[in-house]
């Protein structure tokens, strides 16, 4: 059976998610879908022309949500971006809209796969589309703070020079302001940053705080984010359709995690070929409790104006 996933919106995100998709070879078909079917086609053949230097990809382009039909995964990128000064929760009602009709046209041609929500604000818009798919909640997430983690791993290897991949560090909690790091679990090696060499408090918090910034520095510099989690998508995606169990930050719906219910927070995940496998439950200091409950509470109070 074909490997297919379906992107919906051509624009910054959705085409540098294609596009890592397409080097990497794992989809053996890309469908681009854009209001906008003049750039969904550009888009598609720019990367076709490349098809000689990747692993040989089918990209399909059009307004249609009929592309939707087959896909294991639906890439939901459409929606108002973010602008200099905006916070990602400004966007709710608007992209909240725009969810609503693609859902709709998504559930009329495909029932079965699974639907990554990239889409801001992220927490919010995930929890909607649980919500107005009625598919089972393991085959409803979004991309959640797994590029805010990455972003958080990558300073803290520079400040340890160690290479991020070894660093054991999340941000979990909301996509945006509210989001928290867990330092109580924060590891090298198995060493607790607390208990290793350089730590220094006060510095470590200046990193916490350029990581919750990352995002306002790039737009206010080249307008978009688009790179990071481009390749963040095309990880998530990998991991769903080879089944690989991998551990990501996803923002999903939780029920009873440290009491926080009913709604869509990021907490590490194990991710195979049926969406969510598991949730995992990892522990937390009560100050961490604390700050997850105020993310529960910032995104709650932003599902109540929808």
């Amino acid at each position: 059976m074909t490997q297919k996933v379906a992107i919906i919106g051509a624009g910054f995100v959705g085409s540098t998610a294609a596009y890592a998709l397409f080097i990497d070879g794992v989809a053996e078909e890309i469908a681009l879908i854009d209001i906008h079917k003049e750039k969904a086609k550009g888009e598609a053949l720019d990367l076709v022309h490349g098809n000689l230097f990747t692993p040989y990809t089918k990209v399909t382009y059009g307004s249609s949500y009929r592309l939707c039909k087959g896909a294991d995964v639906i890439i939901v990128t459409a929606g108002a971006h973010q602008k200099p000064g905006q916070t990602r929760l400004d966007l709710t009602k608007l992209n909240a809209k725009i969810l609503k009709g693609i859902i709709d046209e998504i559930k009329k041609y495909n029932k079965s796969g699974i639907i990554l929500m990239v889409t801001n604000p992220l927490d919010v818009l995930t929890y909607l589309a649980t919500k107005w798919s009625k598919f089972p909640k393991g085959r409803v997430f979004g991309t959640g703070t797994t590029l805010d983690t990455a972003r958080f791993r990558h300073l803290l290897g520079d400040y340890y020079k160690i290479n991020p991949k070894s660093v054991h560090a999340y941000i979990l909690g909301e996509h945006g302001d509210s989001e928290f790091p867990v330092w109580s679990s924060a590891n090298i090696a198995g060493i607790r940053l607390k208990d290793y060499s350089k730590y220094d408090k006060k510095k470590l918090d200046k990193l916490y705080d350029k990581t919750k910034n990352a995002a306002y520095e790039i737009i206010n510099t080249k307008g978009a984010t688009y790179y990071a989690i481009g390749l963040a998508v095309k990880d998530i995606v990998k991991s769903i359709l080879t089944d690989q169990h991998n551990v990501y930050p996803v923002s999903s719906m939780i029920d009873n995690y440290y009491g926080v219910k009913d709604v869509c927070l990021s907490i590490p995940c194990v991710l195979g070929k049926k969406g969510i496998v598991e949730q995992i439950k990892i522990h937390l200091d009560d100050t961490e409790k604390k700050m997850l409950r105020k993310s529960a509470a910032t995104i709650k109070k932003y599902i109540g104006q929808v």
